[in-house]
């Protein structure tokens, strides 16, 4: 059978892998690219995917960078059926939907703005809401442990992934010339221990493993530690009468951070004059899913539950279903509690929480998840000293929490232990859904104590395996790209920069308005100037 890596090579999001046997073409995962311009523009491109022959998708979970190019896959040709948890169904509904608003949202504001600009280029969003709505009817849902058969000679089973609610690790069963290969796809590997998640299932046999390495190269801070950092980010503002923003995935993550909260509520942490606002329609949706997929949810959250209490509330929690409710979160006074996506801050309700707050040196931002690179997010836990939202630069004067014992990834130890499991010491493991640092940290480490042959697949670089066999490799992935001249752009930026120092004169006779005019604009080119060496530093660490 041929394999395609068609995302999560040397990246965090992208998530699919294309198989092909003699019987059937399909997927694992179709999850939409994250991060940037240049690492978006993939997911307008789809002849890898080849979609109108691809038969089904499995998928693994429900997050966007492993579900959010199905409806791009319908609206070119996909009609086979998409297989999920229960769980993973429903919440790929709402988070589609959410998804293609969001394409188009931006689609008709980039719209306005050329249009601004005198230009009339009519721009398409990458899909629309009727996409993303033809998606629902090909989902089929099933249980863990319920071993189906989604094409000719090819059984699944999902296993619990420990990660969100519904996440599941793939065993796959695949019969081709009289033989039988097991891969196994560990979707994303969930933290032990984590609040309201039971641990990851445990696999001792594959052929083949395709594992998630997104903290390869470091471990999470204990439980209690994280709470305690939180009750910390949480008194600090509290007392200088600023708020806490939290910039947290809608699916889990926020429910992760109501059930903290409910902790420390109870540990008499938690001021009980603070408001704490759940900003997102989306979050508000996706919590519901959680309560009524309760038998998914670990044995300590049942537990509460049968006592009658709900570890997803709190007495001071407010819903902001509507954009008027959410305005009013930043004009009111005083101390309060932000939860609202997205996770990265690139998109949504908490853009405009950031612009309110993050210039205020008594605020706090308060991550609790993975920022891929390229997203706002990224640039602020990297230390960007101004982030531009919305045409503006916002200066970082809020206090920074990176709180990593939130994460609903494994971290390395605990992706050592789950691969420790495994008995065929032959079994060939590529690592996926990492980037490079920590992905070359976990390859060395894994060869190191326990003797695996470890691979790294590149974004499109396509194998053949064979049980018993080690991989071929068929086609090459992308040629790197070359090293950019970047001398004659410099050479232009510097005679442009000359041209206005001798034009001093000239400027200086405008009036006011102009010169200020003037000013903005080169303040704006020096800032990104300064984002390049910020970038060029963080790369270097």
């Amino acid at each position: 059978m041929k394999i395609k890596f068609a995302g999560a090579a040397r990246e965090v999001t992208g998530s699919c892998f294309i198989i092909e046997t003699d019987k059937a073409r399909f997927a694992v995962d179709c999850g939409m690219h994250q991060g940037g311009d240049e690492m978006e523009k993939r997911n307008w491109d789809i002849a890898a995917y080849d979609p109108a022959n691809i038969d089904f998708f499995l998928i693994t979970h429900a997050h966007i960078d492993h579900s959010g190019l199905l409806p791009r896959m319908v609206q070119n040709g996909f009609h086979g059926t998409v297989y999920a948890t229960e769980p993973t169904g429903d919440l790929i509904k709402i988070l589609l939907l959410d998804s293609a608003h969001i394409q188009e949202t931006d689609a008709t504001s980039k719209m306005r703005r050329m249009q601004r600009y005198g230009k009339s280029e009519k721009i398409i969003p990458l899909y629309t809401t009727k996409d993303a709505e033809a998606v629902c009817p090909l989902i089929k849902t099933k249980r863990y442990n319920e071993v189906f058969t989604p094409g000719n000679g090819i059984k699944a089973n999902f296993q619990d992934a420990g990660h969100i609610l519904g996440a599941a690790i793939l065993e796959l069963f695949i019969e081709e010339n009289g033989s039988s290969t097991k891969l196994v796809f560990s979707g994303d590997i969930g933290r032990r221990h984590q609040l309201l998640m039971e641990d990851p299932a445990t696999i001792r046999d594959a052929d083949y493993l395709f594992m998630e390495s997104t903290y390869g190269d470091r471990d999470h801070k204990g439980e209690e530690d994280s709470l305690n950092e939180m009750a910390e980010a949480i008194q600090y503002s509290y007392s200088r009468g600023e708020k806490i923003i939290i910039p947290a995935f809608a699916v889990e993550r926020t429910q992760e951070m109501l059930y903290s909260l409910y902790l420390l509520n109870i540990k008499g942490k938690l001021p009980k004059d603070m408001p704490v606002f759940l900003d997102s329609p989306l979050a508000i949706k996706a919590t519901e899913i959680f309560r009524r997929h309760h038998s998914y949810l670990d044995t300590d959250t049942q537990k509460i539950l049968k006592k009658g209490e709900d570890p997803l509330d709190l007495p001071q929690l407010k819903f902001s279903s509507s954009t008027e409710q959410s305005m009013r979160i930043n004009e009111m006074e005083g101390s309060a509690i932000v939860i609202s996506a997205s996770g990265m801050c690139n998109a949504g309700r908490i853009k405009h929480h950031l612009r309110h707050n993050l210039w205020r040196s008594g605020a706090s931002i308060v991550f609790v998840g993975f920022q891929a690179q390229g997203t706002p997010g990224r640039k602020i836990v990297e230390g960007a000293k101004k982030v531009r939202i919305f045409n503006e630069d916002i200066a970082v004067n809020a206090r920074i929490w990176t709180i990593g014992g939130f994460s609903a990834h494994a971290g390395q130890s605990q992706l050592m232990d789950w691969l420790g499991n495994f008995q065929n010491k032959k079994m060939p493991v590529f690592l996926v859904h990492g980037e490079a640092v920590a992905q070359d940290v976990l390859a060395s480490l894994i060869k190191q104590k326990l003797g695996f042959d470890v691979t790294i697949p590149e974004y499109l670089e396509e194998i053949k395996i064979k049980a018993g066999a080690q991989p071929e490799e068929l086609k090459q992935p992308q040629a790197a790209p070359q090293p950019v001249d970047l001398a004659p752009l410099l050479a232009d930026l510097k005679a442009k920069i000359d041209d206005i120092n001798n034009q001093m004169g000239k400027i200086q006779s405008l009036p006011e308005s102009r010169q200020v005019e003037f000013l903005d604009l080169l303040k704006q080119a020096n800032l990104s100037i300064d984002e390049i060496k910020i970038r060029d530093l963080a790369a270097r660490k």
